[in-house]
């Protein structure tokens, strides 16, 4: 979903139709002066709630009227802008109102409905769908309660404009009234900038922006079934310039519900690049992450081992180096990247981009960017820990040493697997007795160009399990394919680990007798035991996961 800028108004070919926004401080956008203004206009938020057919233009000022928005040329840039099939959205009444200001008054069956008139029959001269919406009611409340009268005749002056132009209208007013009501005084007061202080019931902060957004989008349904179809719904989005519920992606998981065991929570984040370290603890699961393309929603932070603890001299070390940490379980992060920017050397050491603790974790087309130890599938070491299962779908991984690593049940499907170095893809620390490590299924290993000896894995724990089964396995790939690491104390990793392909194909694939003689490739029936199906299903629990309804 498209915002366009009113300079550039750029008009997307594959967009289905634009709606133009028309109105007053109400829904305007805001100077949100780097997060200190925290009043919105629900023309914000509007577009987080309309998929990618739709573009939404925002005209809406501060202060306008039905007669001031023509007086400095904003009808003129509506005007400019409309195209056969699009919507124009006529939301005034707020200043109309003000009679003791010659330059924005207009009576309500006078100038302002008059001004409708113009707005509703050029929209339709012009091909566009005009809709009239009666203004956002104000939060008067006095001792006898709200007051339900707070626009006075504007509304019903729009609704009469409507009925003879036979067009759509919206009855925001009513419909907010509602609301306020049922809220009453005190329960109304957070969504509006009275709450921040100010004496102002009228303007409203980003909670309260989306609660009028969805009451528009209810009347929508209703009404509008064109629009209907591209609406959509996230509980939170996250927008770094203040175009939704939070600017910081930890600020999104800690408005998620605690405990929550039937509803997933929906969280979007807008294109930019949030450097922040983001941790979902064990309380706030059932949770999707959604981002705009992993090339344009991107989750980065710059902690390494060798980093210091802020006034210590102790390092933060590799568990403690993470950029993103899921400690919770049943969460789902799509279109994304994930990243350690750190850099690599001797100073840096291990720089974690994605450290996974929780179990039913789907990362679905998403990118995990990092040097060594890239994705730590941490699990919980220990028999207390239970089962952790990770699955990752078209996902791009890159790293330089030991960059897929951990003890957890890892599933790869699909996914680009980059070496970065001259060193080890994988380092599975598969807990003793557990079936499954990491399981590589029609995946593609590259490299950089000059990259020529990697390993498939080594075992940082001496009962590591990876599998990798028809793969494309590129040149950088060593014939030999896997590396024992032995150690002084270490249990035999020969003997105890269980290395295996099956069908992989690529300059980097088995030859017979090339591969290290305590590595295994599969027969038809061993790799059967290999499908998502049964490497995520465990007998302890028998829980039979979808991941695409991760709950």
């Amino acid at each position: 979903m498209k915002r366009i800028s009113l300079l550039a108004l750029l008009w997307i070919v594959c967009s289905s139709f634009t709606i133009h926004l028309m109105g007053d401080s109400t829904m305007a956008d805001k100077d949100i002066k780097g997060g200190a203004n925290p009043e919105r206009g629900w023309g914000m938020m509007f577009p987080n709630f309309l998929d990618g057919g739709v573009d939404v233009v925002n005209y809406a000022q501060n202060g306008r009227s039905t007669k001031s928005f023509i007086d400095l040329g904003l009808w003129d840039k509506v005007k400019a802008g409309i195209r056969p099939g699009d919507y124009v959205f006529i939301e005034f009444g707020h200043n109309d109102a003000k009679a003791d200001d010659p330059a924005r008054y207009a009576a309500p069956y006078g100038a302002y409905q008059e001004n409708l008139r113009l707005f509703v029959r050029t929209a339709k001269e012009m091909g566009a769908n005009p809709v009239l919406l009666t203004p956002v009611a104000r939060r008067w409340f006095k001792e006898k309660g709200l007051d339900r009268n707070c626009h006075t005749d504007y509304p019903a002056a729009m609704k009469q404009v409507a009925a003879e132009e036979s067009v759509p209208l919206l009855d925001i007013t009513t419909a907010t009234l509602d609301w306020l009501e049922a809220l009453g005084d005190e329960g109304s007061r957070p969504y509006f900038m009275i709450s921040t202080g100010k004496n102002d019931n009228t303007h409203t902060v980003a909670r309260g922006a989306r609660k009028v957004t969805e009451i528009v989008c209810e009347k929508i349904r209703g009404q509008l079934p064109e629009i209907a179809g591209h609406l959509v719904h996230y509980d939170i989005v996250v927008d770094r310039n203040g175009f939704g519920d939070y600017f910081t992606v930890q600020e999104a998981i800690n408005a998620v519900p605690d405990y929550s065991h039937e509803k997933i929570t929906t969280i979007r984040i807008h294109a930019g690049t949030y450097k922040e370290m983001v941790t979902i603890p064990h309380n706030k699961f059932r949770i999707h992450i959604s981002g705009e393309g992993l090339d344009k929603t991107i989750i980065t932070f710059d902690k390494y081992a060798r980093k210091n603890w802020p006034d210590s001299d102790f390092v933060v070390g590799t568990s403690g180096s993470a950029s993103v940490y899921v400690h919770s379980s049943y969460v789902t992060f799509e279109d994304l990247t994930i990243e350690n920017s750190s850099g690599e050397g001797k100073d840096i050491g291990q720089a974690v981009a994605l450290f996974t603790d929780g179990d039913f974790l789907f990362f679905h087309r998403c990118a995990l960017i990092g040097n060594q130890d890239t994705v730590y599938t941490y699990g919980r070491f220990g028999k207390e820990g239970g089962i952790k299962r990770n699955y990752f779908l078209d996902c791009y991984i890159e790293g330089t040493t030991d960059f897929i690593f951990g003890p957890s049940i890892a599933y790869f499907e699909n996914c680009t697997i980059h070496s970065k170095k001259n060193s080890y893809v994988t380092a599975a620390s598969t807990l003793p007795g557990q079936k499954y490590g990491y399981v590589f299924h029609k995946c593609r290993l590259t490299a950089d160009e000059g990259i020529d000896k990697c390993y498939l894995g080594r075992p940082w724990g001496a009962y590591a399990k990876t599998v990798f089964l028809e793969c494309e396995l590129g040149g950088h790939i060593v014939k030999e394919g896997w590396h024992d690491w032995e150690k002084p104390g270490k249990p035999d990793t020969k003997k105890n680990s269980y290395y295996a392909e099956y069908r992989n194909s690529g300059p980097g694939a088995a030859s017979k007798g090339e591969r290290v003689k305590w590595s295994r490739q599969l027969s038809d029936r061993q790799a059967a035991e290999y499908t998502f199906e049964k490497v995520m299903f465990q007998e302890q629990d028998g829980i039979k996961w979808n991941p695409y309804d991760n709950k």
